[in-house]
């Protein structure tokens, strides 16, 4: 049984000398592993070897969660050309990917997350822009797996998060914030600046946060990251570095 969808590749490897395994994710069926049979030779069905990044309409093979589905076609798209030569854009991008790949279940769809990770694709230029899009991105991203952090409240006591807040932390194993009187009770809490508290508690202010709050808010979300992980992220020290 084939099926069709549109899909965005988020992993690309050698699987032969001119065959790959790829990972598509897709809009309607959700992330696939398929082995694109002779990509790599010069006149391939696919015009050339599969890169990350390659959008458009794809034909498969139905398969299980045992078996690699075969990719028979795959109508590419223009791709993103404002990544090439942009080296943080293309970090950011990269590290939307390597989230996306290990925080989705294979065969499990999610359309709006879809297009949201496309929007992050096509709209990431400036740095600033590309911080704003890329934090929007991996909230989003956690409310479409089921793990929205607690913004707007202490997770603890429930208190509201207000600017009148002495202290403000955020706390991975409570997934969210928590208030200067609950703080003891978490101890792998990292404290937060009153701008990045009131930014994260009312996302549409981010995109006025600078770029200073933006890296910390950053910072943040790699430590929660690599706390629901188990392990940091590949990419993230590409972020963090500047």
């Amino acid at each position: 049984m084939l099926t069709k969808d549109t899909a965005i590749c988020i992993r690309a490897l050698d699987y032969s000398e001119t065959s790959q395994i790829v990972t598509f994710f897709t809009r309607a069926t959700g992330k696939i592993d398929a082995i694109a049979k002779g990509s790599k030779r010069p006149k391939s069905a696919f015009d050339g070897p599969l890169e990350i990044f390659s959008y458009g309409k794809i034909v498969f093979s139905d398969s299980t969660k045992e078996k690699l589905a075969v990719l028979t076609e795959f109508q590419q798209q223009p791709g993103f050309t404002h990544l090439a030569g942009n080296f943080f854009a293309l970090n950011c991008c990269l590290f939307g990917a390597e989230l996306l790949n290990n925080l989705t279940n294979e065969h499990d769809p999610h359309p709006q997350l879809f297009d949201n990770f496309l929007q992050f694709l096509q709209n990431t230029n400036e740095i600033r822009d590309t911080l704003v899009l890329l934090i929007l991105f991996q909230l989003a991203l956690l409310k479409e797996v089921g793990l929205q952090p607690i913004l707007n409240a202490c997770v603890n006591c429930k208190r509201r998060y207000g600017s009148n807040w002495p202290e403000s932390y955020f706390s991975s194993s409570a997934n969210g914030l928590i208030c200067r009187d609950c703080e003891n009770s978490f101890p792998d809490r990292i404290g937060m600046t009153q701008t990045a508290a009131n930014a994260l508690s009312n996302l549409k202010s981010i995109a006025d946060a600078d770029e200073k709050t933006l890296n910390e808010i950053e910072k943040v979300l790699v430590y929660h990251f690599t706390e629901i992980l188990h392990r940091p992220p590949k990419m993230a020290k590409y972020i963090l570095k500047r």
